[in-house]
């Protein structure tokens, strides 16, 4: 075994780089990414991306500053899945915990699936605690090009950033 280190950097994600994202998502999702990169540009939101020396995208992940007043509820985080398990999310929950705190708040928040227990034990290993549960969807993509209603139980969490 040969251990193999790759500096990681962390930018914010850009129309350029949805291109090289089809590991995190269908078509319909990169497009909804694409939208939210308008509102980004409009100080809305950050949206964030984990690159090595290539520059290219490896993790991808959202604050949205509006949902609710005082908190960045990060969102859509994914991190490419043949290198899930070593390090990158953690990076990138980090770098988008900076950036709640660059704008003068000191709480974050985010749902997890309730069907998604390695993503839960991520969250709850870097500090965030539940506070509540609710149902969420949205429309999703097959992979024969069918859109349909994903339907999903989320667990809320939240950290404060003092």
């Amino acid at each position: 075994m040969v251990d193999v280190v790759v500096k990681l950097s962390v930018r914010d994600l850009v129309p350029s780089d949805l291109a090289h994202c089809g590991w995190s998502g269908s078509e319909q999702h990169l497009a909804g990414v694409a939208k939210q990169l308008e509102r980004a540009r409009l100080g809305e939101v950050d949206y964030l991306a984990v690159c090595p020396p290539t520059d290219l995208p490896l993790a991808k992940g959202g604050v949205d500053y509006r949902v609710k007043e005082g908190v960045g509820t990060l969102w859509q985080l994914a991190v490419h899945p043949a290198l899930q398990s070593c390090g990158i999310g953690t990076l990138l929950v980090e770098a988008a915990e900076q950036r709640i705190r660059r704008r003068g708040l000191h709480r974050a928040e985010l749902g997890v699936e309730e069907d998604n227990p390695r993503a839960r034990a991520l969250y709850e290993r870097l500090g965030y605690v539940a506070f509540d549960r609710r149902p969420d969807s949205w429309d999703a993509q097959a992979p024969d090009g069918s859109v349909y209603r994903h339907e999903t139980m989320c667990t809320l969490m939240r950290k404060d950033l003092a």
